[in-house]
């Protein structure tokens, strides 16, 4: 697991954009946990919270604890027999399509935000990149 410090990303719910996004770690409270967060898509910056809730950052390990990014990244990435397809801003992608990117890795569509962007869970990160250019 990647020890987060400012500057690195990280999921989080935005309240102005109302989801979960990728933001930038300003502020940490302990070693573990992110105190401050700026939103990657919308810029504003504001506590950190992994859900609509504040909530401490936890592995799905266990009986009720609900799945991290990187547990749902696991299970539709490490878990699959797909091929992947090489990003290329080109391409166009599909929900659930496994994505090779050369700098984040290998990565699953989660959401088409609109005809030209895609939103894609990797191992570290989810980032919003372009698509059927």
């Amino acid at each position: 697991m990647v020890k987060l410090s400012a500057g690195n990303e990280v999921l989080a719910y935005c309240g102005k954009c109302k989801l979960k996004l990728a933001h930038t770690i300003v502020v940490m409270k302990t070693d573990e946990i992110p105190d401050k967060v700026t939103c990657n898509t919308c810029k504003s910056t504001h506590a950190f919270k992994e859900n609509a809730t504040r909530k401490r950052i936890t592995s799905s390990k266990g009986p009720g604890k609900k799945p991290t990014a990187l547990d749902i990244w696991e299970a539709k990435v490490k878990n699959s027999n797909e091929p992947t397809v090489k990003y290329s801003p080109k391409s166009t992608f599909e929900i659930g399509q496994l994505v090779d990117h050369p700098t984040y890795g290998t990565g699953v569509v989660e959401r088409k935000i609109d005809s030209n962007k895609v939103e894609i869970l990797f191992e570290k990160t989810m980032k919003t990149l372009m698509h059927n250019l």
